[in-house]
């Protein structure tokens, strides 16, 4: 589906060199920071290699978590910290604050930052997987899997990792929990798309798909709520995003639910359901236009050129007509003032992130790497002191050529 997701930039972060001259006191430990470095430097390039692929990206992930786990963990599995957590300053910006980046002198922030880079990743490329020309049903699985990969990974760091963090998140910044909540509701309602766009193809009951409809429009509405007392500086755009799509999801809803209706004979309220989705609709297509005006981080897709977008503003004209036909010759009931209250609940295809854990520690970590590393020996005039005012260059994201648009991601 190219031109539906709205993706926010990667974070971009400092060089770290894990140099530590003096401290590192034997070929074991120095053999750690060697490959930490690299190890990290092989992540970061591939977050913007298209050749990247979720084998390759989960194998890199687990490489430097498992090295960068002995910073921060003491390995005989206490819950002591290990002494090495605080040696590092870590540089990163954040996806809606611009190129001045936070620093923490704390493994855990690395952590953390880095994880949240992953699931971004996750998110972007499901995006471009999705935006492929006749895409397969195993690919339209594996945008759905994605997805929940992605949420899963935002929902671990949120409450098991950032609770730790000695200083918490400023407001806005990507840790803090009503951003991150953000994201994890964002994916978990991408993923349903997906479900939604398999359902109609399959042409389950209308039921269905309005309450899926109903629920996605829901989760939209949340993430929406979540970002709502943010600056609109930096979270305008991808508010009008959320809000377009929660329209678009309740046009669907009513939709279908008015083909519910009609089937049950109950032509009048069909209209009024209709008469509601053609009221969204409209909200929807206006919202894709403020979108496009509205300037903030992340490229601006374009929902409303989509054919899945455009269809349902058919399927309503024609579902509408339909019903009134029928009511013209068949039912001649009155048509309800008030659009009928959607309290579906789905049963089936609702979305839950896939859990996640970062690796143990490396089997590189032993107790004699370790005590290879000599804190005592750390010079005084220690210069790895945080500079919040320093520009950390932004990554450059590799543009994607829209494919033709066949207006349906499954098949």
């Amino acid at each position: 589906m190219t031109h539906w997701f709205h993706r926010n930039p990667l974070k971009a972060t400092a060089p770290v060199s894990f140099n530590y001259y003096g401290v590192v006191t034997g070929p074991a430990a120095s053999k750690i920071c060697s490959d930490l470095r690299s190890s990290r430097a092989r992540l970061l390039e591939l977050f913007t290699d298209l050749s990247c692929n979720p084998e390759m990206m989960k194998n890199a992930a687990d490489s430097y978590f498992s090295l960068l786990q002995g910073f921060i963990n003491s390995l005989d599995e206490s819950t002591q910290e290990s002494k090495l957590r605080y040696i590092q300053n870590f540089k990163w910006t954040d996806t809606l604050q611009g190129q001045v980046p936070s620093a923490q002198q704390d493994a855990v922030f690395e952590l953390i930052s880095m994880g949240f880079n992953v699931a971004l990743w996750y998110t972007k490329y499901a995006s471009r997987l999705a935006g492929k020309e006749n895409i397969t049903e195993d690919e339209a699985k594996e945008v759905h899997r994605s997805l929940k990969i992605a949420a899963g990974i935002f929902k671990h760091i949120k409450e098991s990792h950032i609770p730790k963090l000695i200083t918490p998140a400023e407001k806005g910044r990507d840790l803090e929990a009503r951003l991150i909540e953000a994201y994890i509701i964002q994916c978990q309602a991408e993923a349903q798309e997906v479900t939604i766009a398999r359902a109609i193809e399959l042409k389950h009951a209308p039921g269905l798909i309005a309450a899926l409809a109903y629920e996605t429009a829901n989760f939209y509405q949340k993430a929406d709520h979540a970002l709502s007392s943010l600056e609109p500086a930096y979270s305008a755009k991808w508010r009008k995003y959320l809000h377009l799509k929660m329209c678009f999801y309740t046009a669907y809803a009513y939709c279908y639910h008015g083909q519910t209706l009609l089937a049950s004979d109950k032509c009048g309220e069909a209209i009024r359901s209709l008469q509601e989705a053609e009221k969204f609709y409209a909200k929807a297509e206006a919202l894709c236009k403020e979108y496009g005006e509205t300037k903030g981080p992340g490229p601006t897709v374009k929902p409303s050129g989509h054919l899945f977008f455009r269809k349902l503003g058919n399927l309503v004209k024609n579902t509408l007509e339909k019903c009134q036909r029928e009511n013209g010759f068949i039912y001649f009931q009155k048509v309800p003032t008030e659009a009928p209250q959607l309290e579906l609940k789905a049963n089936y295809g609702l979305v839950e992130p896939v859990p996640f854990e970062f690796p143990p520690p490396s089997a590189h970590w032993t107790p004699e790497t370790l005590a290879a590393f000599d804190l005592t020996k750390r010079p005084k005039d220690d210069s790895a002191k945080p500079k919040p005012e320093e520009v950390v260059k932004p990554v450059k994201e590799p543009d994607i050529k829209p494919q033709k648009d066949t207006g349906c991601y499954i098949s």
